[in-house]
């Protein structure tokens, strides 16, 4: 396995003071980029007769690295080390959200009318009518991020202290992308009864709930129940967000390779939360024939230990992954690094299509088999076709409140996954461009629009 490429991840601002004379400072830089960091900005801090301070940027591939990096840095006798910070925990001191008002309070006019005795009019208009919440409090316009840190990333279950900067994020990815107001909710129990319990006595401040980072199985319960106790929209993103940007980028992926989603063979390593929700909604989109395998394999008619979402998914055929994948059109993992080795791949039918989707690291590392795919995706920033959950979610829960919707619906999923992949013309087609950047003003807005057109089909819109 190839090692990974220095990222922003494990990017540190080191400061050093340098003689002031000409070379110093290349000398630095080369030592950094022979030891393989990935060089950002230099900044001159101080600059005298003798010496100069400067802040250097490096990116590194892993924490060991980045320490080997400030020691090439010490190991240069003319160089004097001073500080080193870690850029990534210095973005995160402090925590990366807050909440601000959106009016100011200037005098004794204001005060009377934002609280006390003004705010009393609004509070029984509520009172009187409950639909008016949306009209005159936050609840238009926020979500609530829940987790109960079981499933965190690719950390595994580290606790809800630890899940909160990834709930920070997402909060602030929500604002960036839409325009709306989240807050993280990091709960101290995994039991579903008390984390659907907890979310019910919080449902009426907020207008909709992204449930986040809760481990298989319990996760589709959690959803499922919640959807059916509170009157606001529910979206497990790990679930529905990874489907909706896998479906988009396989639409356009079978579109350079010229075949039909009803007619290719499908195989899929990984079946737990993401996994079952991607198969649930490629079937919708028209897949005939899915082929689920887990860490014990094929999953098939003849298991026993199978849970009732992976039976929806089991299938005649068995064997292991390699046995499976023989002549399949499309590969899909949401599984573990390695799972899938370059000769798996080339035992795949002709114009193959690989979405490889495992954290940090692939199921198979995109450069051992650049010449035998038709389509590569991941789920990293620094490779092409980059599937990111933040293409749907946003957009997701814009199009729902605007529309306010009590439910996000598998029709407004596919309507979003549609959306994202319209977005890519058939000019702009490649097989390294087959979904639109994040940064793309134009995902959110016409994720929301698909949304909303959905609920007025389905005649849940209530705006």
């Amino acid at each position: 396995m190839s090692q990974l490429n220095p990222n922003p991840s494990y990017s540190l601002t080191i400061r050093v003071q340098l003689p002031n004379r000409a070379g110093m400072l290349s000398s630095a830089i080369r030592a950094l980029a022979d030891a393989g960091g990935n060089m950002g900005q230099i900044d001159l801090i101080q600059r005298t007769h003798k010496i100069s301070v400067r802040d250097i940027t490096v990116d590194a591939s892993s924490s060991e690295h980045a320490e080997k990096l400030v020691e090439v840095l010490k190991a240069i006798p003319e160089v004097r080390f001073l500080d080193v910070r870690d850029r990534t925990f210095n973005l995160h001191r402090g925590g990366k959200i807050s909440i601000k008002s959106k009016i100011e309070v200037k005098g004794q006019d204001d005060l009377a009318m934002v609280y006390t005795p003004g705010v009393g009019r609004v509070c029984n208009a509520i009172a009187e009518n409950k639909k008016k919440v949306y009209d005159y409090t936050i609840k238009c316009n926020t979500i609530a991020v829940v987790t109960d840190g079981s499933a965190v990333l690719g950390l595994g279950n580290i606790g809800p202290e630890a899940a909160l900067p990834v709930m920070e994020g997402k909060a602030m990815l929500f604002k960036e992308f839409a325009g709306l107001d989240a807050f993280p909710i990091c709960l101290a129990t995994q039991d579903v009864d008390e984390i659907v319990k907890t979310v019910k006595y919080l449902a009426p401040t907020f207008g909709g709930v992204n449930l986040e980072d809760i481990s298989a199985p319990r996760c589709f319960e959690v959803e499922k129940r919640l959807k059916a106790e509170i009157d606001i929209p529910v979206f497990h993103d790990d679930q529905h967000g990874t489907a909706i940007v896998v479906v988009a980028a396989m639409l356009n992926a079978l579109k350079v390779v010229n075949k039909e989603i009803d007619r290719v063979r499908i195989v899929m390593n990984g079946a737990g939360a993401s996994g079952i929700a991607v198969a649930r909604l490629l079937r919708k989109a028209g897949a005939a024939t899915i082929l689920m395998c887990d860490s014990q394999g094929c999953i098939n008619e003849q298991r026993s230990d199978l849970t009732p979402e992976k039976m929806e998914f089991a299938r005649p055929e068995s064997g292991s992954l390699g046995d499976v994948i023989k002549g399949a059109d499309v590969f899909v993992g949401l599984s573990v690094a390695g799972a899938l080795t370059p000769e798996m791949v080339r035992s795949m039918a002709p114009d193959r299509i690989v979405f490889a989707m495992a954290n940090p690291i692939p199921e198979i590392q995109p450069e051992l088999v650049e010449n035998d795919v038709a389509v590569m995706a991941t789920g990293r920033s620094d490779y092409a076709n980059q599937i990111n959950n933040v293409l749907a979610f946003p957009g997701i829960f814009r199009g729902a409140l605007d529309a306010r919707v009590k439910q996000i619906t598998t029709e407004m999923h596919l309507g979003a996954a549609q959306a994202i992949a319209s977005l890519v013309s058939s000019t702009e087609l490649a097989p390294d461009f087959i979904i639109p950047s994040v940064f793309d003003p134009r995902v959110s807005q016409a994720v929301s629009a698909a949304v909303q057109q959905a609920a007025r089909q389905q005649g849940l819109a209530h705006s």
